[in-house]
């Protein structure tokens, strides 16, 4: 069982990005999904959230009104849809699947934002 990111990559300030999530080997709807970055040196922070039941959304507030969380449950898949990247979003993206004390957490997918 596992998830895998993809979809990182460099993009000017102001560009777009998409990153997905393969889920595999789990009930993929029984799960909540999440988004994490991390700098190197710095503390992982959630950026953003979908509920397993209703896809309910959460959003950090620095990236709120840019950022988009969704998950399709048929194909096992979840994303990030990133607008109006800044060049302080160069992280290395997460997505990490939870239900209960059951979770999975990717390799990651590295997002650069640089002009």
């Amino acid at each position: 069982a596992q998830v895998v990111e993809s979809g990182g990559g460099l993009v000017q300030p102001g560009g777009s990005l998409r990153l997905s999530c393969a889920a595999s080997g789990f009930v993929f709807e029984n799960y909540a999904i999440k988004w994490y970055r991390q700098v190197p040196g710095k503390e992982r922070e959630l950026v953003a959230s979908i509920t397993k039941s209703f896809d309910i959304t959460n959003y950090a507030d620095f990236v709120k009104g840019r950022f988009t969380i969704s998950r399709d449950n048929a194909m096992k898949m979840a994303y990030l849809e990133m607008n109006a990247l800044k060049e302080e979003d160069t992280a290395t993206y997460y997505c990490f699947a939870v239900s209960g004390r059951s979770s999975y957490e990717g390799q990651g997918t590295q997002v650069t934002v640089s002009s």
